[in-house]
């Protein structure tokens, strides 16, 4: 069973129908004891880092670091892969999960912001199991006005004003800065990839 985490901030109906759409068993879900039970978990979201917070206060962020250390499958989307890192210069009161080092930060000023549109994946990691069958260059769907920097366990790179982190894996932790279940046919493909994993 694919935990998707209800936490008020994240586009739970988008992922929602295209896990439905890939006949994947997945249940919408804010309670901690689903979570530690589920093979697999995706984090969506939308909005402002602060509405992470509601993770640790609801006792969501143990869940998950419990999970995953049990072997649990994580897929974080948008603001759920910057969740992933240290925090964020958005809501710096606010931790992060701190899978990976690092803190995400806005684009600097003079470049319009928020990144809003298509940008392609670049320098795709070959080994990479979300991004299997993803050709290099693939277009997906942004909008985010923060970035993770780019690092080891970066997987795919965008560029926009400078090179960001598009997708982030190490082992069984997971995270795409794009909008997978907005990005047509390379954004299925990376949802197919996690509920076949």
């Amino acid at each position: 069973m694919i935990a998707v985490i209800d936490y008020k901030a994240g586009n739970l109906t988008s992922v929602m129908k295209a896990l439905r759409y890939l006949h994947a068993d997945a249940e919408v879900t804010a309670d901690p004891e689903v979570v530690r039970r589920a093979a697999k978990i995706v984090l969506p979201g939308v909005g402002h880092f602060r509405a992470t917070q509601r993770l640790a206060n609801g006792g969501l962020t143990e869940a998950v670091r419990e999970s995953i250390t049990k072997g649990a499958w994580f897929l974080g989307i948008c603001v759920g892969l910057q969740w992933l890192y240290e925090g964020s210069t958005e809501a710096p009161e606010t931790p992060g999960l701190g899978a990976f080092t690092g803190m995400c930060e806005r684009f600097p000023a003079g470049i319009k912001s928020p990144h809003v549109g298509w940008n392609s994946l670049d320098s795709l990691r070959s080994d990479s199991k979300m991004l299997r069958g993803i050709p290099e260059g693939g277009f997906v769907y942004y909008t985010h006005s923060w970035r993770a920097p780019v690092s080891a366990d970066t997987a795919a790179q965008t560029t926009y004003s400078a090179p960001f982190t598009a997708a982030v894996e190490r082992d069984n932790v997971m995270g795409v800065q794009f909008h997978p279940e907005k990005s047509s046919t390379v954004g299925m493909t990376v949802l197919k990839n996690f509920v076949e994993l």
